[in-house]
Order: C-alpha cells, then structure tokens, then sequence
C-alpha cells in the first residue's frame, strides 16, 4: 500500500463529496501510522443560481404576512424564506469550542429545508478514522490546521451548505478566500459559557493547568481573525441552540436586505435610468 503525504488530503475530500452514495478507499498517512480510509459520501446536485435568482421573496421579519399559513392555519417557518434569498450562497459558522456551531448549524439547514450540514471536523474524523485528539497528538496543531485547510478547500465549491467549522480555521490568511466566497457568521459566547458547556470534554488546546485562562487567551488571540465576519451572534448563558438558530435566521433576512446582490443593484439602476432590464 502506498502512503501518501498530508497534502494527498485534498484529493481525499474532493472524492468524499464528488460522488452520490459512493465508496472510496484511499490510503493516507498520518505520523507513522497507516491508515485505509473507507467513507460513503454523499454528493450534491449543482443548480445554477441564476437559473433562479430572482424569486421575488422579501424578508418576513418586515413582511408578517409572509410567514401566513394556509388554511390549516400553520405559519411558515421564516428560515424556508431564506433559500430562495441567499441564491445558493454557503453560510460558514466560525468560533470558538463549545458554542454550538454543528449543532446550530443542524438546526439552521433543516430549517431551511434546501440547505445541507457539513461539519469540517466530522469529514476529518470520519475519513481518518481518528478523533480530532488523536490528530492533534500525532502530527501537532500545525498538522491539523494543514489537513482543516485541505478539507475546506474541498468542501467550499459545493452551493446550499451550512458549513461548521473548526475553531482555529479563522487563524489561516489563505482560508479566508475560501470563506469570504459565502456569509461568514461568528458564534460568540465569553470563555466563561463556553467552560460551562465544554466541561469533561478532552479540548486538546485545554489541556493546561488553567484551562479557562487559556480559552481566553485563545479567544484574544482570534478575536481580530472573527470580527471579520459578516454576522456576529452573541450568546449568552440563558439562550439554547435553537434560540442561537432564529437570532442567524432573523439577522441573515436583514443582511441580505443590507447587502443585495450586484445584478439587483444594476436592475434597479437601469430602471431608475428608464431602462429596460433584461
């Protein structure tokens, strides 16, 4: 079996996700230790934004009426509004450990319906078969910012994704120009809260004798890298995951409000101009 270097990661996730209910197994290395990598992916199915980029839908949040049910008197959940909004555009979660980027980020693309979660640090695990740990005590941080870098390389052409990722992926320039190609949104809860939240888990940048004085360190560290997000959420002690999720939905309506898309732009300047708008 051959074995191939940490850059062979790339080549590793873009087989994970380029075909529908496929296997793949791909030998890698990592450290001294030998690896088969067997993953059934599941791939997406391209549809051209522009095919359907104007659906005429407005933000509920400013509309009440859109979120009017039928008959049945049910109302409509405002995170469906948000597909036909956000054009196929990938929403990226950043932060810190333990505040809930992959669970929330479950919960925002089953909200939306037509969104898909994709949680960096699961890819890595499930196709190296060790746990995040493990790839921290065999090739370092730095070996695991390389592969994180591989994978989200991979991962970022694919459209209608709720992409968490690790905490650290922010640290990286060249990760940025992966990241800015959708909407960045920053999880942001104090180091005290997310202790709460992570206490028992084995962090492998906690394992200090004062865990909580790193964490703080860590964020501080970041904090410049996170600020440059498109959306801050701050989290505070009292709110779940599922409040975390309406607060991304409500403030992704009213950016995409903020932020419209260069063709709207254009229209509204040709009609403003008296031009037809083709």
């Amino acid at each position: 079996m051959r074995s191939t270097s940490a850059s062979s990661w790339i080549a590793l996730a873009a087989a994970l996700f380029l075909h529908d209910a496929a296997a793949f197994t791909i030998p890698t290395r990592l450290s001294r230790r030998t690896i088969t990598v067997r993953y059934m992916a599941g791939g997406f199915e391209w549809e051209d934004p522009g095919e359907v980029f104007d659906q005429g839908v407005e933000n509920p949040f400013k509309n009440p009426d859109l979120m009017k049910g039928g008959d049945d008197g049910m109302k409509i959940d405002p995170a469906r509004l948000l597909g036909p909004r956000l054009n196929g555009s990938n929403l990226y979660l950043v932060g810190m450990m333990g505040t809930g980027k992959s669970t929330v980020g479950d919960i925002v693309a089953r909200r939306i319906g037509s969104y898909n979660l994709l949680d960096t640090d699961d890819i890595i695990e499930k196709a190296s078969s060790m746990a995040i740990p493990e790839i921290f005590e065999a090739e370092g941080e730095e070996g695991f910012r390389e592969v994180e870098t591989q994978i989200l390389n991979s991962v970022h052409p694919y459209v209608r994704c709720v992409i968490s990722t690790g905490g650290g992926i922010v640290t990286r320039n060249e990760n940025w120009s992966k990241l800015q190609t959708g909407i960045v949104v920053w999880l942001d809860a104090a180091p005290e809260v997310i202790m709460k939240r992570i206490e028992g888990t084995d962090r492998p940048l906690l394992q200090t004798e004062d865990p909580l004085q790193t964490l703080k360190d860590l964020l501080e560290e970041r904090k410049e890298k996170y600020a440059q997000s498109d959306l801050r959420i701050e989290i505070t002690e009292d709110m779940n995951e599922e409040e975390v999720a309406s607060q991304i939905v409500f403030d992704l309506h009213n950016f995409i409000d903020d932020n419209p898309p260069a063709w709207k732009l254009a229209k509204a300047k040709a009609q403003s101009e008296g031009l037809d708008w083709v």
